[in-house]
């Protein structure tokens, strides 16, 4: 019987959210208890704890940063209100440079009214203006497709194919995109579309999570890797194969695993990465 690969250990990286309930620090302080050698800050942790302070405390640690999550949300009903989540952009270009992430995780942002195609063609003029400031800072953008089902109030990209061809119009060392398994793995073109953007190495991040059958909730309903129904390792062979051999995200929003001490859950995730992924 064939033994299929396991995952390199060394590249797993705690998204903060999987420890939502920790700050910054505490997120730190786990990873380096746990032998985690890859974080993914969220901007609001960031803000709490001051971006000098952050940085600070990543690289005593000598941890590093995947991504940091997360820009965009381009789309606006005013062009003041356009301009302002541009600006926020900005920032969030700078604290990624100045935290040295690999990538700024763009969750581009839902119709501020129903014209859905206007809010699709405000997210790529976003990601247009905001590349050149991107490239000065060094600060890859990746987009991520979101599930459908968040299609109203959380982005209008949402499948891989949607993401691929937007990231086509830019530089793949500018634009690129994040393949996230709870949003993407339902996709009949998937496997498609990873090796789409493989060919022009656009694959910036990949995460991984499980969907639950069924569903307990709509935002906070991610699984554990092993809980649900995605193929896990099927997904992260046909990314590797791609050209991805980046760190992998652990990002799970769900309130019973917040609500777990941080390192029991550290130890959680590192058992089921790798017995699944």
């Amino acid at each position: 019987m064939s033994i299929e690969p396991l995952a390199d250990w060394k590249r797993l990286s705690l998204n903060q959210i999987t420890t939502d309930r920790w700050s910054l620090r505490e997120a730190v302080e786990g990873c380096l208890r746990a032998d985690i050698s890859w974080i993914a800050p969220w901007r609001n942790k960031v803000h709490e704890t001051g971006l000098a302070e952050s940085r600070r405390l990543i690289r005593d640690a000598g941890l590093r940063v995947s991504s940091l999550c997360r820009g965009g949300m381009f789309p606006a009903a005013t062009a003041a209100e356009r301009e302002a989540r541009l600006e926020d952009n900005r920032r969030a270009v700078e604290e990624a440079a100045e935290l040295g992430a690999e990538a700024l995780v763009l969750v581009c942002g839902p119709a501020p009214n129903r014209d859905i195609d206007q809010a699709r063609q405000w997210v790529a003029e976003g990601i247009e203006r905001l590349v050149p400031f991107a490239r000065e800072h060094g600060i890859r953008l990746g987009i991520e497709p979101l599930h459908p089902m968040y299609a109203a109030e959380r982005s209008v990209i949402v499948t891989l194919g949607q993401a691929n061809a937007m990231a086509a119009a830019f530089d793949p060392a500018d634009v690129g995109v994040v393949v996230d398994v709870f949003h993407v793995w339902w996709d009949p073109e998937l496997y498609a579309q990873i090796a789409r953007a493989g060919e022009q190495r656009r694959i910036v991040g990949f995460h991984v999570s499980d969907w639950i059958v069924p569903v307990p909730d709509m935002l906070l309903g991610r699984g554990m890797m092993g809980e649900g129904v995605i193929e896990l390792r099927r997904i992260r062979e046909a990314v590797e194969a791609a050209g991805y051999n980046g760190p992998i995200e652990v990002e799970i929003f769900n309130q019973a695993v917040w609500d777990m001490p941080g390192d029991e859950a550290l130890a959680l995730i590192k058992q089921r990465y790798l017995e699944h992924v």
